[in-house]
């Protein structure tokens, strides 16, 4: 830190921003990490994720993301690196502005100030849950349990030899289902909608039927199963019907949080994820973004690592840049 200003300032606390953090030291240079408070990790999909079995290595853990990342932390507070290893620990960013002279205020949800140079964003995202009784409260218990899921990528060879369902009433739970059936011939593919109207075109009617896709409008109301043996039994509609399912994937949309970005006018596509370059550097200089906030690119760890390393080296040499014109001009 110099006069006051951080190098760089990371905020989010997930996977992109844990690396964006670890690339940041090992590059010996001085980085403000806010991971965010309790509510805020709560309201994040990494929270949820119970394995991640297309990550080796982190299948031993029960938190697939959170273990990792907490390993992480604590080697960079303990390491020879550590004096540029600012970690803001439970703070949370809720403002920032943009400062005539380039650089970036700060202000977290203590009402502390800082300045950075430079902002990398890993604010990440939130599945949409379904409500079941108006509630999301009985769902909980079944979800990132490898029971009910929300990522085919990630999740989907779990419902080999499975009964399996989607919920969800747009094209995207439609796509997911006809996917889940191509890949694993599952045994029965059933789509819940939850008492909303299908929104599914010509074609997509036309593969339910051809795959024999059971769809069900009724809303849900009760959801069997004994989620600490990881075990889901189906669902209880509307009306009494109890129709089986092993394995659930939801699919209703998701909420992105890219308040901070748009708040400093950064553009965004039209489903709220937040457009970059390639390195990750948003419309707004010196705002980059990583992890499943940016627009483009594939919702999973290994991205997120990737792509905050490509930030944190872009970033890095800029200010190596920089240094280095004004010590050829002293000379």
């Amino acid at each position: 830190m110099e006069n006051g200003i951080y190098p760089v300032a990371i905020i989010g606390g997930g996977s992109a921003g844990t690396m964006a953090a670890l690339r940041t030291i090992l590059n010996n240079r001085t980085c403000i990490f806010f991971p965010g408070t309790g509510r805020d990790k709560k309201r994040s999909r990494a929270f949820w994720v119970a394995k991640v079995e297309n990550v080796p290595g982190h299948t031993r853990y029960k938190k697939g993301i959170e273990e990792p990342n907490k390993e992480t932390l604590q080697w960079m507070a303990e390491s020879k690196f550590k004096d540029k290893f600012i970690w803001k620990q439970n703070r949370g960013i809720r403002k920032i502005k943009h400062l005539e002279d380039g650089l970036f205020e700060l202000t977290d949800d203590k009402d502390q100030t800082y300045k950075a140079q430079y902002i990398i964003l890993s604010t990440g995202l939130m599945d949409v849950q379904p409500h079941i009784q108006g509630d999301i409260k009985l769902i909980l218990p079944f979800a990132n349990m490898q029971t009910i899921d929300y990522c085919l990528r990630c999740d989907g060879h779990h419902t080999f030899e499975k009964h399996t369902s989607v919920i969800g009433h747009n094209s995207g739970a439609a796509w997911v289902a006809i996917m889940l059936h191509e890949r694993y011939g599952n045994p029965s593919m059933k789509i819940f909608t939850n008492g909303e109207k299908p929104q599914f075109d010509d074609t997509l009617l036309k593969l339910i039927d051809l795959y024999n896709i059971e769809v069900h409008e009724e809303e849900i109301v009760d959801v069997l199963g004994k989620p600490e043996e990881g075990s889901l039994e189906g669902f209880i509609l509307k009306g009494g019907k109890h129709v089986e399912t092993e394995f659930s994937f939801v699919s209703l949309g998701m909420m992105v949080y890219n308040e901070l970005a748009t708040g400093l006018g950064a553009e965004v596509d039209d489903r709220g994820f937040v457009l970059t370059d390639s390195s990750g550097e948003t419309s707004v200089k010196g705002l980059y973004v990583a992890g499943d906030l940016r627009a483009g690119g594939k919702k999973q760890i290994y991205t997120a690592w990737d792509q905050a390393v490509d930030t944190v080296d872009n970033i890095d040499g800029i200010i190596r840049r920089h240094d280095r014109e004004n010590l050829l001009k002293k000379t």
